[in-house]
């Protein structure tokens, strides 16, 4: 696939997804909606002491695979990048973290999801949040201007990881911290499934391999690299999903089977000399 046709298809599947939130009110956590409809990635991920800080709406339009605002460690008057903000639970969470004088803000270039986002910031009051459209592989901020940067499920959806990390580097200040959620693969996989676009927009067939996503990280310019599973994924968990998107589940579970996992990557900016 070129790089347009899979951003064009995340962009449809996003789109798709706020306006099925906006109108029905139907994600993956709800019983109202098909496993057809969702993957096995983005359920049970926020405790209930965070969902209760945001509207439903902002629970419902997550699509991610694990909860950076809980592991990245805000601090009060630190500024925030949230990479494909979606429906902007992640970027009111880590407002509400940095407090007021600190800034979060929401790249995302869905249409639909940044109206979503913005509504549900102004359901929670939250002034010190901002969400910007844009790409991640073109970040619309200057150099050296954000504290942390966090993603959840994203940065797999990109074609092209390397501007994406670079662009995190050179928007992060002196000693600024990466600390994203993301799917990561251990050992090659099945060329059914790289080849398959629901996967691509699903979190799985974009995954990097894990010393590819560390040597990656380490080309960018950070340092202090490292790759903490949160979530392995075995074949039963994905089946309906895998078959949904005309995967021949059996034929490809040794490809599948406990090779998928979700994971807290943490890499820092080196600070100035």
């Amino acid at each position: 696939m070129r790089d347009e046709e899979i951003r064009q298809a995340v962009r449809e599947k996003y789109g798709l997804a706020a306006l099925r939130v906006t109108s029905e009110g139907r994600s993956c956590s709800r019983a109202t909606a098909s496993r057809a409809e969702c993957d096995p990635i983005t359920s049970n991920l926020y405790a209930e002491s965070e969902t209760s800080e945001v509207p439903a709406e902002a629970v419902a339009a997550s699509l991610g695979c694990g909860n950076p605002t809980a592991l990245a460690h805000l601090s009060p008057g630190e500024t925030v990048l949230d990479l494909g903000s979606g429906g902007g639970i992640d970027v009111l969470l880590s407002a509400r973290r940095v407090g007021p004088t600190g800034k979060a803000y929401g790249l995302d270039m869905t249409d639909e999801m940044l109206a979503l986002a913005r509504e549900n910031q102004r359901r929670a009051g939250i002034e010190n949040a901002e969400f910007l459209k844009g790409e991640i592989e073109r970040i619309p901020l200057p150099d050296n201007s954000v504290d942390v940067i966090i993603s959840n499920c994203v940065v797999n959806l990109s074609a092209d990881k390397d501007r994406v990390l670079a662009e995190a580097f050179r928007v992060l200040k002196p000693g600024g911290r990466l600390a994203i959620s993301d799917i990561v693969v251990r050992g090659e996989t099945s060329a059914a499934i790289r080849r398959s676009v629901e996967l691509w927009i699903g979190c799985v067939a974009g995954a990097l391999e894990e010393a590819e996503y560390r040597a990656r990280l380490a080309k960018a310019g950070f340092e202090a690299i490292d790759l903490e599973p949160t979530r392995i994924y075995r074949t039963d968990d994905a089946r309906e999903f895998l078959a949904g998107a005309g995967i021949d589940v059996d034929a490809v579970s040794g490809a599948v089977d406990g090779k998928f996992m979700s994971a807290f990557v943490r890499a820092r900016k080196p600070s100035a000399e």
